[in-house]
């Protein structure tokens, strides 16, 4: 398994490929939102625009499918930020997963003897991944979520939030606070496995040489694919979490 570089600053560990790539997608994110609303036209809308009224048609699409279409404008903003920002973290480590073979001790990589004498002599370090391959981002990004949904809930549905920790019957709250407490550890989880699974692999085909050429484009493809569904699927259920907490049952049914 390869290595990324790591500092140690106290009792931190800061990675520097991993801040390096957030940043990197937050630009990313913040240009390519910046080009889409640039000289917009309704007679004659550039291709970027096309593109980007079609991403926000389904962000409006998806949200609309959890809460009733009155409250959905609200979240847009939201849904459009994690999904974008969630896709390019997930595609981000793709075309520059190259894996390097150091044999020296290089402090500002965090190569030391320590390391080197664990791995044999011979560290296989990337500089490169995406962001959501480590799990301090994607925990990041659900305690985020979870804390929303919280403070929505408290602000807009306060009686019925804080009264579903005790529904159906009040022996039923230790039940309920463990499946609060699962939401952000499956949506942390999910995303960083898949995310991490795709980069090991990519890695380990890398090692093949050019042998491993027609896999590494036949999993990249795949991985393009598999960053969209991620990008869905941890928006999806944040604003299912938001519907939840935001919304008193009656009104769900009026909505349906």
């Amino acid at each position: 398994m390869h290595e990324f570089p790591i500092i140690p600053l106290g009792d931190f560990r800061i990675d520097l490929s991993t801040w390096a790539t957030i940043i990197i997608t937050m630009i990313i994110t913040l240009v390519l939102a910046r080009l889409a609303v640039r000289n917009l036209s309704v007679e004659n809308p550039s291709k970027m625009q096309n593109f980007m009224e079609w991403v926000v048609e389904f962000v409006h699409n998806t949200i609309s499918s959890t809460m009733p279409l009155e409250k959905v404008k609200r979240y847009l903003s939201l849904g459009l930020t994690l999904i974008l920002f969630i896709f390019i973290s997930n595609l981000l480590g793709l075309p520059f997963g190259v894996v390097f073979d150091i044999d020296t001790v290089t402090p500002w990589l965090g190569v030391t003897e320590a390391l080197l004498h664990e791995h044999h002599g011979h560290v296989h370090m990337s500089l490169w991944k995406s962001p959501t391959a480590d799990l301090s981002v994607t925990a990041g990004l659900a305690v985020t979520v979870i804390f929303l949904v919280h403070y929505l809930g408290l602000k807009e549905n306060r009686k019925h939030y804080i009264k579903h920790y005790v529904e159906p019957f009040p022996i039923f709250l230790p039940l309920n606070i463990i499946k609060e407490i699962s939401k952000p550890v499956t949506l942390a989880l999910r995303l960083y496995a898949n995310i991490f699974a795709g980069e090991v692999l990519i890695s380990t085909i890398l090692m093949l040489g050019w042998v491993g050429i027609p896999f590494l484009a036949a999993w990249q493809g795949f991985s393009v694919f598999v960053g969209a569904i991620q990008a869905f699927l941890f928006t999806i259920l944040t604003m299912v979490y938001i519907s939840q907490s935001t919304i008193h049952h009656h009104e769900e049914e009026a909505h349906h």
